[in-house]
């Protein structure tokens, strides 16, 4: 008895050994400052305690920082409740589908849609993908025509072009100087046999936000369906889709602080919108995206969106205020700088500036403890000017100096007034720099030199 108890008295010493070296040898997270923030750079290092200085985050047009509240109400479905919400034999299965389905009224709820017109995606690509391809094939017999803009996003134009590929026609409307699509040329370009207009709400670049309603009146009298990405619009400005009459809306999670990976489609009921699926599989989400519904992600989409509609209005003023901030006093301190889109119809947290005779990705570079762009993401690895600055009519060599600052729900007013000291400064610096620069303070006029080539 003496021996036994002795062996489990070592075995438990043993244990708190073990555990005590594990522990020393996990490494300590420093927990991140505001403004130039540490990060522990233990994956990055050989030493695990070594901390480097980050960047502030200006980039909220890319992607959002997570809410930890968003965090608290995913981590259960990460950890406890990991059943398949599409297995219907067991307690498993149906607590996963039961937040998969609180999940649905809540993107439902933000944007005044019925939660059986909720298709949860991957993200916005697929959104837009399901969206513009589904119509356009499900009509074919019928309908070969789509309308679009030129300032689409990427993925909007690209499904565009694979549906040319396959013998529709489509039209890239132009916009306006201030971004804006006219109405009448949207009207002129609707056709007997178009099946789907496709115009975004707010623009990822520029910010500009579209006549939405006014859009889907057009559409609504026509009897063409309306698809809107609003990737950059849900949760940020109000939206309504029976109000606006948007018959498809698509929607992404990490650009309203939920995670990445996951998103939703808004398809209308009544009357019907009928699309054709692109993922054969199990004939999950109605039939129109097969595939296991990931609980997880979902339930953070839900829980941003419903954090999003308790605080858009909040969010929107205190954005505002940091935007004006922002613009002031770049605008008051430096001479020859350009706001890109309309001032007036446009979302406050987007703000897109041209710095007259600097190079943007030289500014980006100097700028490098702030974390900005000079276009979207998706286009950012080339160096052609953004093409929806040149759909606005800028000018290439100011096309080529802007530079996007982005305005979140975690932006404070230190990291606001930060940012301006740091690009007054260097586009100062880069302008002295400049011999472009010089010659314009000598009163030259740059459209009036013939330049040639060496």
């Amino acid at each position: 008895m003496v021996g036994s108890t002795a062996a489990s008295m070592l075995r438990a010493t043993w244990r708190r050994a073990a555990r005590a070296a594990a522990a020393a040898a996990r490494p300590r997270f420093t927990a991140p400052t505001r403004g130039l923030r540490l990060r522990d750079n233990a994956l990055l290092s050989a030493v695990p305690s070594e901390a480097v200085l980050r960047p502030l985050y200006m980039d909220v047009q890319a992607t959002t920082p997570l809410d930890p509240r968003v965090l608290d109400a995913m981590l259960p479905y990460l950890v406890n409740y990991y059943g398949n919400p599409h297995s219907r034999t067991h307690a498993y299965g149906w607590e996963s589908e039961a937040a998969m389905e609180h999940a649905r009224q809540q993107v439902a709820s933000l944007i005044g849609a019925d939660p059986r017109e909720i298709i949860f995606t991957s993200g916005a690509t697929e959104s837009n993908n399901i969206a513009i391809k589904g119509v356009a094939r499900f009509y074919r017999s019928r309908k070969k025509h789509v309308v679009t803009t030129q300032t689409e996003h990427k993925c909007v134009l690209d499904s565009c072009r694979s549906l040319e590929a396959e013998g529709f026609r489509v039209t890239y409307l132009p916009v306006q100087k201030s971004g804006i699509i006219d109405l009448k040329e949207l009207e002129a370009a609707i056709q007997p046999d178009t099946s789907l207009v496709s115009v975004m709400t707010v623009n990822n670049e520029i910010g500009v936000k579209q006549p939405i309603a006014e859009i889907g009146k057009i559409c609504s009298s026509k009897k063409v369906y309306f698809h809107t990405d609003a990737a950059q619009a849900v949760g940020k400005i109000p939206l309504d889709v029976n109000d606006m009459k948007i018959d498809l809306m698509s929607i992404s999670g990490h650009k309203l602080y939920g995670p990445k990976g996951v998103g939703a489609i808004y398809i209308r009921r009544r009357p019907r919108v009928r699309v054709e699926a692109l993922q054969s599989g199990g004939g999950q989400e109605r039939g129109m995206r097969s595939g296991t519904v990931p609980t997880p992600l979902v339930v953070g989409l839900g829980a941003a969106c419903e954090l999003a509609q308790q605080e858009m209005e909040y969010d929107h003023k205190r954005i505002s205020k940091l935007a004006e901030r922002l613009v002031q006093k770049i605008m008051s301190s430096l001479p020859d700088v350009v706001m890109n889109g309309d001032p007036k119809q446009h979302y406050p947290g987007c703000i897109n500036l041209s710095f007259a005779y600097v190079e943007g990705e030289s500014l980006l570079m100097a700028l490098k403890d702030v974390a900005l762009s000079s276009g979207s993401a998706c286009t950012s690895a080339s160096l052609e000017p953004s093409y929806v600055l040149r759909a606005i009519g800028t000018d290439e060599d100011l096309a080529h100096s802007s530079i996007r600052f982005g305005i979140g729900r975690f932006t404070t007013e230190e990291e606001v007034d930060y940012t301006v000291e740091k690009c007054i400064h260097h586009v100062k610096r880069l302008r002295e720099m400049s011999p472009l620069w010089e010659m314009v303070q000598d009163g030259i006029d740059l459209k009036s030199i013939k330049w040639t080539q060496h």
